[in-house]
């Protein structure tokens, strides 16, 4: 092993410079611990200075007055691929008011994360120092939330106002966010009145998965042996389609059920709930709106043209009978709750005959004719239901004719706000489905 001896000048040497390396790291060591107490009694001396005075800027944050401080679903979920211009009015939720500090301002307002929304963020540069400008923030809902709200629920958003990166003012806004299925029919706001039913429209749902196996049904019952629309040029093509679904409905057992009311406070808003195509499916309950909306979605999706009538109280359904629109059937849904098919299924005896009783329920859609047949075994229960809902088929066709016609100046006039005549095809540039 070789063993290497330095000298005695070379490791005085070395000892200097250690001895000054470790001087620097305490020099450095000490800096930093007094650059730290600095600035703590810096911060506790006296607060932070803001360039821009929150009084001055004058942030503040107003909830759209027509909605009354209640959030819909409903709408914003109807309206997310619309413009508000087309539809002659502004429902956004919220609008901000600042007032410029400065010149060529940046102006940034953060909407903080909720149950119902991601952060949202606008930005916008105020050109004018001392002028007062107004924004609506573009909100990123959490849609998957809003569809599923049964219930009312309580909602806070928070607003954090920024100029030029500096932290100006928060606001926060209180709100209630409605059931998805309260449905505005109007809103009201100093005397000045939105009507909407044109949302009746975004809960017809055509592209409702439950519609494919419906379709199949319908096809297997017998009524018809295709779905083709308006491709053959025959009204009597269309009716045929129509009364396929109607009997389907009557076999479904859907029956009247009104169920309008809602806990909204709201004195300016007038409010209905309104049951989606599933729920009217499962539950086999609907009322005027809810069964339109039912029909009016399967009509959709094999090609025919539904029409929505709304008067004040009520609403039918309406069809165009040719791919020109030049003529409309009427249809009157409710009717649906006339019989009970399913009911009646349950009460047949063990030879598949109705008694007595439950037979004098619906002789009064039959004929004479019809009745005896019936009675002297020459007609099943299967062609019975067939002559029951042909029947009633042709009642709900001229139930509404009347009124139609009386009102049918005022359905063209859309000025006159009590009659809404709501042509969904037309309406689903503006408005989608819901649910």
């Amino acid at each position: 092993m070789v063993r290497i001896h330095q000298s005695k000048p070379r490791q005085a040497k070395l000892k200097i410079e250690n001895s000054k390396l470790k001087n620097c790291w305490r020099i450095l060591i000490y800096a930093l611990i007094l650059n730290s107490q600095l600035s703590i009694l810096n911060s506790c001396a006296s607060p932070s200075h803001k360039q821009f005075n929150p009084a001055k800027v004058d942030f503040s944050v107003a909830v759209n007055p027509f909605l009354d401080n209640q959030l819909y679903p409903s709408l914003i979920l109807a309206l997310d691929q619309s413009k508000p211009s087309i539809l002659n009015t502004d429902l956004s939720t919220l609008t901000c008011t600042v007032t410029s500090p400065a010149n060529n301002a940046v102006l940034r307002i953060v909407v903080d994360s909720s149950v119902f929304n991601y952060v949202s963020i606008l930005q916008e540069i105020m050109p004018h120092r001392g002028e007062t400008y107004t924004f609506a923030p573009v909100i990123k809902w959490k849609y998957d939330r809003l569809r599923n709200l049964r219930n009312p629920v309580p909602l806070d958003l928070t607003l954090t106002c920024y100029i030029n990166d500096e932290e100006v003012d928060t606001k926060t806004i209180h709100l209630t966010a409605r059931s998805v299925n309260e449905c505005p029919l109007s809103l009201s706001h100093k005397g000045a009145i939105l009507d909407t039913r044109w949302l009746f429209a975004a809960y017809v749902n055509e592209d409702h998965p439950d519609i494919e196996q419906i379709l199949t049904d319908i096809l297997s019952q017998g009524n018809i042996t295709r779905l083709t629309g308006y491709q053959t040029g025959k009204t009597a093509a269309v009716d045929d389609q129509v009364f396929a679904v109607w009997y389907y409905a009557l076999d479904h057992g859907i029956s009247y059920s009104s169920i309008t009311c809602t806990s909204n406070p709201s004195p300016t808003s007038n409010v209905q709930h309104i049951r989606f195509f599933d729920q009217v499916y499962k539950s086999r309950q609907a009322n005027c709106v809810d069964a339109c909306v039912f029909f009016a979605s399967i009509l959709r999706k094999i090609g025919l043209r539904p029409v929505i009538f709304v008067e004040p109280c009520h609403a039918y359904l309406g069809y165009y009978t040719d791919r020109r629109k030049t003529n409309v059937n009427l249809l009157e849904t409710t009717i649906t709750s006339w019989v009970n098919f399913p009911r009646l299924s349950q009460a047949l005896d063990a030879d598949g005959r109705l008694p007595q009783e439950e037979f004098e329920k619906i002789s009064k859609y039959l004929s004479e004719k019809q009745i005896a047949d019936y009675q002297e075994g020459r007609i099943s229960f299967d062609q019975l239901k067939r002559l029951v809902a042909r029947s009633l088929f042709d009642k709900a066709q001229e139930y509404d004719r009347e009124t139609y016609e009386q009102n049918r100046q005022n359905f063209a006039d859309t000025t006159v706000i009590p009659y809404q005549s709501l042509d969904i095809e037309k309406l689903r540039n503006l408005i989608q489905p819901i649910n």
